[in-house]
């Protein structure tokens, strides 16, 4: 797939976004702490060539580390609603992944026009499980301090099948490349700010994709302390899958984003046939 980048103003600076195919609804995609819009490559590949995509590294990490702050999660959030507006011109679905589940999440919560659904890939959930205690992000907050510790979370933690030395490397580089305010947002403030009351006015389609072996965001947390948020979203647990979901099953994440733009599509169908609106996003 051919991509444009497309400067995109924010506050203090631009984003450099990816932008590809032309078929929609858009799917905007959003990488987790310590990632990057090279994480999603895998999936993007994997997709119908005409399919339209947006990519881009997040306030603070990778060709975005020079942005100032504040890089918290309401601040990413304004950032990826000036990527829609700027990047999509029609209805688009929300691709988060963790930490970038959490920002979609947030940006969904606003109703933006266009919004046609959303996809949380291994999510955060709106509100942390108790296990997530001070202490423990205090720990969190040290996973990227060196290219040793970043591959020791990844074969110990983040990841239940082996990446390539190609893809391990690529994490490695893009788990480093943040500044240290950046960094420790998230573990130490982003991934405990509680949004629940905000996300219970999400009103699109929802889909989970979780992985059987997380230990980041396991099924039962995310029944717990996501799906009750969000009564009208679906769960679907990969098999054998770690927490980079995207990286180590494209696959897999790119056969649900089809089958939910299918359904999306179904849903506004229906919809235009009974004299119903869907969020003023009209994908037909």
């Amino acid at each position: 797939m051919t991509e444009t980048t497309i400067p995109v103003t924010v506050a203090g600076g631009a984003l450099e976004v990816r932008a590809g195919g032309t078929s929609g609804p858009a799917l905007v995609f959003a990488h987790y702490w310590g990632g990057s819009a090279g994480t999603w490559s895998g999936v993007i590949g994997r997709l119908r060539p005409e399919q339209a995509t947006v990519r881009f590294d997040q306030r603070g990490w990778g060709s975005s580390r020079d942005l100032p702050g504040p890089y918290d999660l309401d601040q990413l959030a304004d950032d990826l609603a000036r990527v829609v507006e700027t990047c999509v011109s029609g209805p688009y679905v929300l691709v988060g992944h963790s930490m970038g589940g959490k920002v979609s999440q947030l940006l969904a919560a606003r109703r933006p026009a266009g919004l046609a659904g959303l996809v949380l890939v291994a999510p955060a959930p709106p509100r942390p499980p108790a296990a997530v205690t001070e202490e423990y992000r205090r720990g969190l907050s040290h996973a990227y301090d060196s290219p040793e510790t970043v591959r020791h979370a990844v074969e110990h933690v983040l990841a239940a099948t082996p990446l390539s030395e190609t893809e391990l490397g690529a994490v490695v580089h893009d788990s480093l490349a943040a500044g240290d305010a950046a960094r420790h947002e998230w573990p130490l403030r982003g991934i405990a700010q509680d949004i629940t009351t905000a996300v219970r006015g999400i009103d699109v389609p929802v889909t989970v994709l979780a992985g059987e072996k997380d230990v980041v965001e396991p099924s039962r947390v995310l029944r717990e302390c996501l799906l009750p948020h969000l009564p009208h979203a679906t769960l679907t647990t990969l098999p054998g899958v770690g927490h980079l979901v995207p990286l180590e099953a494209p696959e897999a994440v790119a056969a649900a984003l089809h089958d939910f733009l299918a359904h999306i599509k179904e849903r506004a169908d229906a919809a235009a046939d009974g004299g119903e609106t869907t969020n003023g996003a009209d994908i037909r």
